[in-house]
C-alpha cells in the first residue's frame, strides 16, 4: 500500500490559507510536550482502536505526522485500511518542520 506524502511547505501553505486539513499527531504524549505544531494526539499504538474518534474526517484531507515520518507512514496505512480516502504523511515530520518552517522549535 503506497502512502502519499505532503511537504512541510505544502502543509504550511494550506494552514496559512485557512485550508488546514485534519492533522493527526501519532507521537507519544511526552514528545508532544517537547514540541507541538498542533494536531490531535493519538499515539500510533492506540490508533487502530481509536479511529472512531475522528471518523467524521474519513472523506476529508488528513495529514499525519510524527518525529521523522516513519510512524506516520504506518498510521497512514492503518487509516487507509479503515476506508479513509485522502490521507497523507508529513514528509520528514517534526524534524523537517523545525528545519524548514520554524527553526526555533527544539529537535529531539
Amino acid at each position: 500500500m503506497e502512502v502519499d506524502e505532503i511537504s512541510v511547505h505544502e502543509l504550511k501553505k494550506l494552514i496559512d490559507e485557512g485550508n488546514s486539513p485534519f492533522i493527526l499527531d501519532v507521537r507519544e504524549p511526552f514528545e508532544k510536550d517537547l514540541v507541538d505544531i498542533g494536531g490531535e494526539l493519538v499515539p500510533l499504538g492506540e490508533l487502530a482502536l481509536r479511529t472512531d474518534e475522528f471518523e467524521d474526517h474519513k472523506h476529508e484531507p488528513v495529514v499525519i505526522y510524527c518525529r521523522s515520518g516513519a510512524r506516520s507512514a504506518e498510521a497512514c496505512k492503518i487509516l487507509m485500511s479503515e476506508g479513509y480516502t485522502d490521507v497523507r504523511n508529513l514528509k520528514g515530520g517534526i524534524l523537517d518542520w523545525a528545519k524548514e518552517i520554524d527553526p526555533d522549535l527544539p529537535t529531539y
